[in-house]
């Protein structure tokens, strides 16, 4: 079953990068999709009887990721039961799945009890259970649609319009639980995708403020050290210029004495009798 799973996400990735050959790989993703559920739908036979053994299994088999993201598939009720009654099924499934009563796997027993846990809180939450009723409705109107468009075709080639989906309600139920789960497993997939999304933009936010911070914490630290040097730079340039004084007044002392002795007069020598 992981197999058929990993071929419909392949098929499914296929369709979205090749919008050309739309229908093409459509109708890849529809037989590998029907392939899987049908696989799915064979198990869910084999374990209808409530064991706890198989229970755990059903709950925890390949693909249980994207299965179990329908809350009425994991408690094998029908979307029309009442509330009362997705009570009674919680605490069956509950007790039979429960890591205390299955020692032997308790490791599987505690993912399947998660399940069967975050499927009931779902049905619990009145905004929830209505998303998963807005599912449903997406679902069967994608069902009806397709029938509509199958029996234009038939009527275009000439043939007789019996679609199975509209001439057996089983097959009809079949049709809308396939496009339900398909439904579910894209919405969680656009789900991830906008997850990691916010994720990179909170981390990108998160780099700008620390480098923000890291500049401001610069400034700041240059902006004190500018203070604190004030008084050094004024002493520095007051007595730079007390010697720039000093030298100016030795200069012009040194100029006095030179003119000085410039003007200096001769000396008379004594005339001798």
């Amino acid at each position: 079953m992981a197999e058929t799973l990993g071929r419909w996400h392949s098929v499914s990735e296929k369709s979205q990068k090749n919008e050309s050959e739309g229908k093409k790989e459509e109708g890849n993703d529809n037989d590998a999709f029907s392939l899987f559920y049908t696989e799915v739908k064979q198990i869910e036979k084999r374990d209808s009887v409530l064991t706890p053994v198989q229970q755990i299994a059903r709950l925890t088999r390949p693909g249980s990721t994207y299965i179990n993201l329908n809350p009425y598939e994991v408690l094998q009720i029908d979307p029309e039961v009442s509330m009362d009654d997705i009570k009674k099924r919680f605490r069956q499934l509950s007790i039979l799945v429960h890591p205390d009563k299955n020692q032997e796997c308790a490791i599987k027993a505690q993912q399947a009890f998660e399940a069967v846990d975050r499927a009931y809180k779902s049905l619990q939450d009145e905004e929830t259970r209505q998303r998963c009723q807005e599912v449903l409705s997406a679902a069967r109107e994608t069902v009806d649609r397709a029938i509509k468009e199958r029996k234009k075709q038939l009527k275009k080639e000439g043939k007789p319009q019996m679609v199975p989906e509209e001439q057996s309600q089983e097959a009809y139920r079949v049709a809308v639980n396939k496009q339900t789960m398909k439904l579910f497993a894209d919405l969680e997939v656009s789900r991830r995708q906008r997850d990691a999304r916010d994720m990179h933009e909170r981390k990108r936010q998160r780099e700008e403020e620390l480098a923000e911070d890291e500049r401001t914490k610069k400034e700041k630290e240059w902006e004190k050290n500018f203070e604190a040097s004030r008084d050094g730079r004024v002493d520095s340039w007051r007595s730079f210029q007390s010697k720039g004084k000093k030298n100016k007044s030795g200069e012009r002392q040194k100029e006095k004495r030179k003119e000085r002795t410039f003007l200096k007069p001769p000396k008379v020598k004594m005339e001798k009798r």
